[in-house]
């Protein structure tokens, strides 16, 4: 064994950064995270990539699931059209 060892250009693995991609620490309901784990073993994904997936779907105005006020919004739209 060495008496010292040089890390001064050692990355650590957890800390490098991937492209276009942040480390974050979330609290997510044990249940939810279960679903998403089954769910990924059927599909042959990451858990984490189909957390990821689905928020970005939920952030995407197009895409994301029906809100009250966008249910509303629609319904006005189509009562005045009749």
């Amino acid at each position: 064994m060495k008496t010292s060892y040089d890390f001064s250009g050692a990355k650590r693995g957890a800390v490098v950064e991937a492209s276009g991609k942040t480390r974050i620490t979330i609290w997510l309901d044990d249940d939810v995270l279960a679903s998403f784990r089954t769910r990924a073993a059927k599909e042959g994904k990451g858990y984490q990539t189909l957390i990821n997936e689905a928020l970005k779907a939920a952030a995407d105005e197009k895409s994301a699931p029906v809100t009250l006020s966008s249910l509303r919004r629609v319904l006005r739209e189509e009562l005045h059209t009749h």
